[in-house]
């Protein structure tokens, strides 16, 4: 009998670690989402900053009603265990080493059972490393329409592993898949790679060495044992093991090739008796159809402008409706908080440090909404591998390549997460320039920024009769952080050298119909990370702008505080003296003080001390920026009639002109400073942590704080 993983209601385990493992567009992130719903959780893999998903669920056997925790973890895809890309090795790492907090209980397989002969390969190697594991045949209404008959009890027997056919998209297959996980899966028998007797002296050695279970895993380590020391063995076993490595005279580049050789006969011997193939032309003639407009080498690049034309225009027309109610609902809330509570520090903190900080940050989640939403609906369709394709011979006359646009387009969203996508990316040189532009394409961040400064100074019109102006202005200012991208990676290529060819392989998915419930599931979770992750900071810069605003050194702070004690005492009447007091005590504050500190610094860009402090305080994330005018507005002015903190800026005077402050020249200026500048700790960090020293982060925040600058400069100065 094998030796299987039991599962058990009295199992000391809290709960069961269940890896996806398969290829590139398998369906895994579907498979996720069905398995563990909204339960998830985003964090990096132990010692690297590339992103894991984690998602916690409980299944009930079907027979006694038993629930089962399970701990499902969502792999990054790979074609095999032989990793070409930083991205590709986690999976190495995980399952091959039995130590790692993330090694798995069992694997579920997931495969394109469209595909076979190029997913088991993966699956294969996997089985061989006798990891309990069952097998998911994905994507079988595509089987279905391509008239693909599949064997299942015939590929189960050849295998030695469970098969369970399913469709993610759609739910189907997935209890009997949960039934199988509850079940005592075994720990596979059979090698579909025959081992034991290709170097059985260097691979026993290294399982009594490193105390492993299986010869593959022992072969895979010996193929990658430059880097043991990322797993988890005792200092001594890595040491031992890299020297009985060295001391073997067994030809590991010469075997590899040999087992994928092997592996591929096995492979095909397999699908030669369990799987038939029919003719499906009009699914082959309908993809071809319409890949000939959206791949065309003119029109695919016309279509794709139109298409984000569309999702910048909708972002601001669907979003202007909540974006008001929001607005205005944090504005009665102030007031109501204002009037509740006693006048004082207390009343003071609530409305104008904390209710003013998150106001700022709350209305601009319709936005960010529709933003993740568009994107998700890009990639969910294949839209978006096939913009990677397209330009990827546009890309490579500026130093990068296809592969390039998935985390630039990403950058769209999140700069931190898209750094983190260019683990894809072979090259270094090629992922190093991707890195170092990146930060140009305008993400979420900016996006509050730019809403405010446009609703500002660009009117509300149409052109055309239809189209919006301000949605121009929003598109116009992605596609310069694009185009300012793309001109960086042209002057970075001729300075990084190349020590490896770069190749650019990726396969097309089929066109298909979006997934509403995962969609949905990616909107919450980015908006949840948006609101919380850059919630906390913008509430404790709040809170502490707050104070720096509200306290002054020395005595004319203090005087000018009584003196706005007796103005609001005396009522309505001395409103207007009460206003300009206020103003002088802001601009007598400790924030005053470092607003007019940095300010010759700024003035030639069309900016006040004001502004400057926001530039200073909005370097931990860009949308603190709103936050902290929304608290120096509030602490500043206390105009009743005036509520909102856009109202407060349009109405803001330059003493020096008697002009509105924010004029069409300061809009532009301030708008291209946030769209070139890099004002972002955590992008800086994760540069870091990417390439391993702090030069590139250090020189990357240089160039894009002078091109911010030379470029504010050159567009106040045009249009004052």
């Amino acid at each position: 009998m094998s030796p299987s993983y039991p599962i058990t209601s009295d199992s000391p385990k809290r709960y069961v670690k269940v890896a996806l493992a398969g290829n590139p567009n398998s369906g895994k992130s579907s498979l996720f989402n069905v398995l563990t719903g909204l339960n998830q959780k985003v964090a990096n893999f132990p010692g690297v900053t590339v992103e894991k998903k984690i998602g916690h669920c409980r299944f009930y056997n079907s027979n006694t009603g038993e629930p089962t925790s399970f701990e499902i973890i969502d792999l990054p895809g790979t074609y095999s265990l032989y990793p070409k890309s930083p991205d590709e090795r986690i999976p190495f790492e995980v399952l091959c080493d039995p130590l790692n907090e993330s090694h798995p209980d069992m694997v579920v397989l997931l495969v394109d059972g469209t595909n076979l002969k190029r997913s088991l390969f993966l699956a294969s190697q996997i089985i061989d490393l006798k990891i309990p594991c069952v097998l998911a045949l994905n994507m079988m209404d595509m089987v279905k329409k391509q008239l693909i008959t599949i064997k299942l009890d015939e590929l189960e027997r050849r295998l030695g592993v469970r098969v369970i056919p399913i469709n993610a998209r759609n739910e189907e297959g997935i209890e009997e898949l949960k039934q199988v996980l509850l079940s005592s899966i075994p720990i596979p028998i059979n090698d579909i790679f025959e081992t034991s007797n290709l170097a059985p002296k260097l691979l026993n050695g290294l399982k009594d060495i490193l105390h492993l279970k299986s010869n593959y895993t022992a072969l895979q380590i010996a193929h990658h044992i430059e880097s043991i020391e990322d797993f988890h063995f005792t200092k001594e076993q890595n040491e031992k093991a890299i020297s009985f490595v060295a001391m073997d005279s067994v030809d590991l580049e010469n075997l590899k090739s040999h087992e994928t050789l092997e592996r591929y006969k096995v492979i095909q011997d397999v699908l030669h008796h369990s799987v038939t193939k029919g003719e499906s032309k009009r699914k082959q003639s309908n993809s071809q159809h319409i890949d000939r407009f959206l791949m065309h080498p003119i029109w695919g690049f016309v279509i794709f402008l139109f298409i984000l034309f569309l999702i910048f225009q909708a972002i601001f027309t669907l979003a202007e409706f909540p974006m008001n109610f929001i607005d205005e609902t944090f504005a009665n809330i102030s007031d109501v908080v204002r009037e509740a509570l006693p006048a004082g520090v207390l009343n003071d903190l609530f409305v104008d440090g904390i209710l003013a900080g998150v106001g700022g940050i709350v209305i601009f989640i319709p936005q960010i909404a529709f933003l993740f939403m568009f994107i998700a609906i890009l990639e969910d369709t294949g839209y978006m591998a096939r913009v990677s394709f397209l330009m990827d011979k546009l890309m490579r006359k500026f130093g990068l390549n296809g592969r390039s646009v998935i985390p630039l387009i990403s950058g769209s969203a999140c700069a931190v997460p898209a750094i983190l996508a260019t683990r894809t990316i072979g090259s270094w040189k090629e992922r190093l320039i991707t890195i170092f532009v990146l930060p140009l394409m305008s993400c979420s961040a900016r996006l509050p920024v730019y809403t405010l400064l446009i609703a500002l100074v660009v009117p509300q019109k149409l052109i055309f009769g239809f189209i919006g102006l301000q949605g121009m202005v929003m598109m116009s200012l992605y596609l310069i952080g694009f185009l300012a991208a793309l001109a960086s990676a042209t002057l970075f290529k001729n300075f990084i050298k190349q020590k490896e060819k770069a190749y650019f392989i990726m396969e097309i998915p089929v066109y298909r119909m979006p997934r509403w419930k995962n969609i949905l599931y990616s909107i919450t979770e980015k908006v949840r990370i948006f609101l919380f992750d850059a919630g906390k900071i913008i509430i404790a810069i709040s809170i502490v702008l707050w104070f720096l605003s509200s306290r002054g050194p020395g005595s004319t702070f203090d005087q000018l505080e009584k003196q706005a004690t007796v103005l609001n005492e005396a009522g309505e009447s001395k409103q207007a003296e009460l206003y300009v007091i206020q103003s002088k005590m802001l601009e007598a504050s400790y924030a005053g003080k470092l607003g007019h500190f940095i300010e010759p610094v700024i003035r030639p860009l069309g900016f006040d001390w004001k502004i400057g402090i926001a530039l200073v305080t909005s370097f931990a994330a860009r949308e603190v920026f709103v936050g902290t005018m929304s608290t120096i507005y509030s602490v500043g002015q206390n105009d009743a009639d005036t509520k909102t903190v856009k109202e407060k800026m349009r109405k803001e005077v330059n003493k020096e002109t008697g002009e509105p402050r924010y004029t069409a020249a300061v809009g532009w200026s301030l708008m291209l400073f946030y769209a070139f500048a890099m004002q972002c700790m955590s992008t800086m960090a994760v540069v870091k942590r990417e390439t391993g020293s702090w030069k590139w982060p250090i020189l990357q925040f240089g160039y894009m704080s002078a091109l911010a600058w030379l470029s504010s400069f050159l567009a106040y100065q045009l249009l004052k």
